[in-house]
């Protein structure tokens, strides 16, 4: 089987088999202003940007690319003074995920952590500080594809490599 570019922007389709970008349909017009443009992403989205929701959203897109658990986000918003339970960022997190604003990346089936980077991408997990970064070289390539069983196709790939200090 020929190599394949896991950077591809193929490989950026959701679970449905849908272009993230195409499923929220237009692009939103962002202006550099955090709260301007977390409302004209929720709504270009298709969500209604509720009071907990834009602040939600501030503060995650408010600092750039990131990498957030429910519990960090959680904190945040606590330091923050914004009313919310843990409950409601958990659902907020997961509307963002299936509406395309976030990407979902899990790191050994118990912890999952919420990327506000949705291009194709894959990242080095710091086992010891329990970090998320992304990893740098936009040309990785997967040499061989596992067979996909009959019925299936490849929604996305997503590569974490974990990295522990030395000893």
């Amino acid at each position: 089987m020929a190599a394949v570019d896991i950077n591809d922007p193929a490989s950026t389709l959701n679970d449905d088999g849908v272009d993230a970008a195409r499923a929220a349909g237009h692009q939103p017009a962002l202006t550099g202003c955090p709260w301007h443009d977390v409302n004209e992403m929720l709504q270009a989205a298709g969500l209604r940007p509720t009071r907990q929701r834009m602040a939600l959203g501030w503060l995650l897109f408010g600092k750039g690319a990131r990498h957030l658990t429910a519990e960090m986000l959680y904190e945040e918003a606590t330091l923050a003074k914004v009313p919310v339970s843990l409950a409601t960022v958990y659902n907020t997190l997961n509307q963002l995920t299936d509406a395309g604003l976030l990407r979902q990346v899990s790191v050994d089936g118990t912890k999952t952590y919420f990327d506000t980077n949705v291009t194709a991408h894959h990242h080095f997990y710091l086992e010891n500080n329990h970090e998320l970064v992304d990893i740098p070289d936009p040309h990785l390539v997967l040499s061989r594809m596992p067979e996909v069983p009959e019925g299936y196709e490849i929604a996305r790939i997503d590569m974490v490599v974990r990295l522990r200090r030395k000893r």
